[in-house]
Formats: C-alpha cells, structure tokens, sequence
C-alpha cells in the first residue's frame, strides 16, 4: 500500500516524474497527462460533494474512489503482472462500468425525454456535474490518445466514457428531476 511519510522528494524538480512502476517520464507525458486528469477530475467532484447530500453523495464519494482506481490504472504502463512487483498493478474491472450504468439507469428512469440540449446549469450542484461532466470527456480524450500508441486497460477507458453520462444524467437529477434544467434555444438570440 502507499505509505507517505514525505510529501516532497525533489525528483521532479528537473521536469520529471515517476510512473507507478518507477519508469521517469517528463511530466507532460500523454500518461501523466491521462492520469492528471483524471485527479484533476476528482478534485471537481470533491467541489460537487460540497452541494451535495444523501445518495448523490454517496455516489459521488464512490465515483472519487473510482477515479483513484483509475489513477492507478492508468499510471501503469505494464498491462501485465510484473512478477517483481510487490502487489499487482490495480486495474479498473467492468464491474465498475456495469455498476455506473446501472445507476445511470435508475437516474434516468426518474427524468422526462429531454427535448432540447441542456445548457449547463440551474442548481449548483448540477452547474459542478456539468464541469464533471466536460472534464471526464476531456480525461477520456487523453487516454484514448494514450491508447493509439500504448496499452492501455480497456475498462479504464469504458469507465471514463460511462462516467460522463453518468454526470449528465446526475446533473439532470440535480435540476429537480429535470423539471428545473435549462434548456438550449437554438438561434435565440439572433
């Protein structure tokens, strides 16, 4: 497990960091780009957490729990079990991705046909999901470029993909069911 009895080590001072199985890349890395925002993401789900309350929160507190799964997943540039390896590398599983469409599913069984585009925003909450939302998206862009040139765990990448929806979905939650979503105009203001 990580033991962290130190926060700085100075071994990036020279533009360099280490990947989970101790390879030292430049940290502009498409890998570190990958797994960066996907900790980036967290941190945008940790702002949500702060409006949101009772299942939402739950959900969102296992969906945090994913993306450091994730980060972990995607740091590993070895797709096979290095036997020198002191515990195997953590990989996303498709259970992670049955159970987000599975919750997708319940949320939007909730909600109306949409009739229009949502523009982000309404609650708070929903505006924080929406952001959510476009960073999974951007998170999923990177690894899938990650992909064109490295392994990469499919399921990592599925997760990512689901995970998107999922914050569309939640977000319409958020508006009051959907009763509350702003919605697009197209050419309104012409």
């Amino acid at each position: 497990m990580v033991v962290l009895s130190k926060i700085y080590t100075r071994t990036g001072d020279k533009g360099e960091t280490a990947l989970g199985n101790g390879t030292r890349v430049k940290k502009y890395d498409p890998r570190v780009e990958a797994y960066g925002t996907s900790d980036e993401l967290n941190c945008f789900v940790g702002v949500a957490r702060l409006e949101a309350e009772g299942e939402m929160d739950v959900a969102l507190s296992r969906i945090q729990n994913d993306l450091f799964d994730l980060g972990a997943d995607l740091c590993r540039p070895d797709m096979e079990k290095d036997a020198t390896a002191e515990y195997p590398p953590l990989r996303m599983v498709e259970s992670q991705v049955v159970r987000l469409e599975a919750e997708i599913d319940a949320m939007n069984a909730r909600l109306e046909p949409l009739r229009s585009f949502v523009l982000p925003g309404g609650s708070k909450l929903s505006a924080h999901l929406h952001v959510c939302r476009t960073v999974a998206r951007r998170a999923e862009r990177l690894a899938v470029e990650l992909a064109a040139d490295e392994a990469v765990n499919e399921a990592a990448v599925k997760y990512l993909n689901r995970l998107s929806d999922w914050f569309f979905v939640a977000s319409r939650i958020a508006n009051d069911d959907g009763r509350a979503d702003v919605l697009w105009v197209p050419g309104a203001n012409r």
